[in-house]
């Protein structure tokens, strides 16, 4: 039994992923849509990877963000305050 590969336009995966985002539930989202969940959860993944994902701010305001920026800077973040968070015991040490 051949298996067929179904096609969608570009259009309809950037309006997937949008509703995907901003639902509580990836699986309602292509459950509703008619398209595996597997399917929509490779597209989400793949667009927040190549930074194609929208953010609303607070201001209502939306931005387009690279992830791998975010990540990066998250890491960074991390070690400061690991290393903060070392020198504030050396000092209460110290005291």
């Amino acid at each position: 039994m051949a298996r067929t590969n179904k096609r969608y336009t570009a259009e309809f995966k950037e309006g997937a992923i949008k509703m995907a985002l901003n639902s509580p539930s990836v699986t309602s989202v292509a459950k509703n849509l008619g398209i595996p969940d597997a399917t929509l959860n490779t597209w989400v993944r793949h667009a927040k990877k190549i930074g194609q994902v929208e953010v609303s701010t607070s201001n209502d305001k939306v931005n387009n963000v690279d992830i791998s920026e975010v990540i990066d800077e998250n890491l960074e973040l991390k070690k400061r305050v690991a290393r903060l968070e070392q020198e504030k015991a050396i000092l209460k040490k110290a005291l």
